[in-house]
């Protein structure tokens, strides 16, 4: 309808749209008139005051009462709203006193190209539509066409002219018409005898002016067999067939066969689909949800945008109106709604290409876990190896998608957490370990991507047996890196300090990166001392290193500009005293430390005897505790106590 191929009638000078001065028309100036629609004429206009181009379908009306009732029938479709519908932006009555004229005006938006162009531009190159540009524009018609129909509303006049191009791969249906233009039967039988083509796409019901959603189904599968058949037949061909197959059904089993034959792209989709949806018979025809289901549910279809009408379809009503109204914990009276993750999960792996849908259902599923852990701190989550390789699955298809990568990475932290060692080995064997570390060298700049990861990277750690711990040495370089992007983030310094501490328990920390990993480990700590897990990380990651490393216990209590470890230590005890976890890891620390001679006199020297004196006597039930109080205790002890030749003992 729109195509620049279009016949263009350019008016004389002078020449103006019907209608009198003042009257609606007259802001527009007629820059050229295209084909004549099945209904009546279609201008391309310039709206004078903004330059904006519109197209106006103009249609001839018998009298004031006609265009009032079809004036009236199509005002609603003014207060659509969807990406794929291009609404009437004006609709007006006019009068052309030179021709003694009422007309009805259509003010609709304005485009060069449209699905006929494109089925033309094939059609004479005999080449085969993209298949996977078919099945993104498909899906946005299906979501368009499927939102119509919820509100009862018929398109009625459903043709390739009529689903214009507002991008490459960005389609819109318009031109809805109304049940009184559709049915004169007057203006249709002339347009029918002028140009047959405009009624070929029409159902066969359709011509004898009943219409209903299930006309515009036929109108559908008449355009997607033009778009699939293109390549091997002409215009006319095909408009011949789609007259005959309001009598003869069979004869589209002939086009089916020779799309086989040429190998045309989803033929065995199509094959299935175009019988259900060519049915003399409207009660025969399918829905535009079977249509829907048949392609991208089970089919191999994918579209970025149909995601709203499957999850319109699947999910079941009673779930997301407890999810609309927030009461996600509330659902089936259980911590994690079972049917909703199966559901959610399902979707994702049979649209696993569609990014909407993968980050739809990862917010959703996020939500879920989320609102869960707060209401059920205690509960396991509902992970599975379904689950875990729909998400892996998700990863592999949509490598680049920072949002889907941090949603993703949050969710197989979550899971695996509470999961058995099988489930990290899985993760590990599909190279997850691998994949976090390439991004965390690739998006340092992006904040989310690395807390993510790092908070992934501490969760597999945890419970897994890593068995390649080879791409672990590059983690304590990148670690470093993250924060001193990132210098004052707590969360990813908790995260950083979790994965240190598991690191130097697996010996995946180099003797020459020791120095380097307590500098940031005491930094993280100076940081955020009131974050317990935090300094319990620290803490523990400061033992494993003091334990097998005299250079690292150095490291700990050397006088540096932001004070010793030792002065740190006293700190976090005063702050986290009433927290028996914090003060029996500073109390591990202690030992490792109080285990190297030339320590000790650090160790004395700090004041660190009274801080272990008060441990050992507020902490009497915990025989750990006490145990470690007393140890190094009593190597200060000896190491204060006076020599054989009297006075203090030689210090080292």
């Amino acid at each position: 309808m729109l195509g620049p191929g279009s016949n263009r009638r350019r008016p004389t000078q002078g020449e103006r749209g019907p209608g009198s001065p003042g009257e609606p028309m007259e802001k527009y100036q007629v820059l050229y008139q295209l084909n004549p629609g099945a209904l009546g004429v279609n201008l391309v206009v310039e709206e004078m005051e903004t330059k904006v181009k519109h197209v106006i379908k103009q249609v001839e009306c018998m009298d004031d009462h006609y265009a009032s009732q079809a004036l009236e029938e199509l005002m609603p479709l003014l207060k659509l709203r969807h990406a794929h519908i291009s609404v009437y932006q004006e609709l007006f009555i006019t009068w052309n006193g030179e021709i003694s004229s009422l007309y009805l005006c259509l003010v609709m938006e304005f485009n060069e190209l449209s699905f006929q162009e494109v089925i033309e531009d094939k059609r004479k190159a005999k080449k085969i539509i993209d298949s996977e540009w078919m099945q993104n524009v498909l899906g946005q018609v299906l979501d368009a066409l499927e939102y119509l129909h919820h509100l009862d509303i018929i398109h009625r006049n459903l043709k390739p002219s009529n689903i214009i191009l507002i991008s490459s791969d960005h389609c819109k249906l318009q031109d809805l018409s109304s049940n009184v233009l559709m049915t004169d039967k007057a203006k249709w039988n002339i347009r029918a005898e002028e140009d047959p083509f405009h009624k070929s796409w029409m159902a066969p019901e359709a011509l004898n002016f009943s219409f209903s959603q299930k006309s515009d189904i036929w109108s559908l599968g008449c355009i997607i067999l033009d778009m699939t058949s293109c390549s091997f037949m002409d215009g006319t061909e095909a408009m011949h067939l789609r007259k005959s197959l309001r009598q003869s059904p069979g004869s589209l089993k002939a086009v089916l066969k020779t799309m086989e034959e040429k190998q045309i792209p989803d033929v065995e989709t199509f094959g299935n689909l175009l019988p259900l949806m060519l049915q003399i018979d409207p009660s025969d025809r399918i829905t535009i949800k079977d249509v829907v289901h048949i392609t991208f549910v089970r089919g191999s279809f994918k579209s970025s945008c149909v995601s709203l009408t499957l999850h319109r379809q699947m999910v079941p009503a009673s779930i997301t109106d407890m999810l609309l109204e927030g009461n996600v914990a509330s659902i089936l009276g259980l911590p994690w709604p079972p049917e909703l993750v199966e559901v959610v999960v399902t979707t994702m792996q049979l649209h696993d290409r569609v990014l909407d849908v993968q980050l739809c259902a990862c917010s959703l599923l996020l939500h879920l876990l989320g609102q869960a852990l707060v209401h059920h701190p205690e509960a396991k989550t509902p992970c599975n190896q379904a689950i875990t390789s729909t998400l892996l699955s998700a990863l592999q298809s949509h490598p680049e998608e920072e949002p889907l990568l941090v949603m993703v990475y949050s969710l197989l932290a979550i899971t695996t957490t509470q999961e058995s060692e099988s489930l990290s080995d899985e993760l590990q064997n599909a190279g997850l370990l691998e994949h976090i570390l390439e991004h965390l060298n690739s998006s340092l700049e992006s904040r989310d991507v690395c807390a993510s990861g790092l908070g992934l990277l501490w969760a597999l750690l945890l419970d897994g047996i890593i068995v390649n711990k080879a791409p672990l040495e590059k983690v304590p370089d990148l670690i470093s890196q993250v924060l001193a992007t990132y210098p004052a983030d707590g969360e990813m310094a908790e995260a950083s300090c979790g994965v240190f501490w598991l690191l130097s328990l697996l010996g995946c920390i180099k003797e020459q990166q020791f120095e380097q990993v307590v500098a940031l480990l005491l930094q993280s700590i100076r940081l955020c001392q009131d974050r317990a897990l935090l300094v319990n990380n620290a803490y523990r990651g400061l033992a494993s290193l003091v334990k097998v490393s005299e250079l690292a216990a150095f490291k700990v209590v050397v006088q540096e500009e932001g004070g010793s470890g030792l002065s740190l230590i006293k700190e976090t005890y005063q702050l986290h005293r009433d927290d028996p976890e914090v003060v029996e890891n500073v109390g591990m620390l202690l030992v490792h430390l109080a285990s190297y001679e030339e320590i000790l006199p650090e160790l004395v020297s700090s004041s660190m005897k009274a801080v272990l004196q008060e441990i050992k006597e507020r902490f009497t039930s915990s025989l750990e505790l006490v145990s470690y109080a007393e140890k190094v205790l009593l190597r200060l002890e000896a190491a204060t106590s006076p020599s054989p030749l009297g006075g203090e003992a030689a210090q080292p």
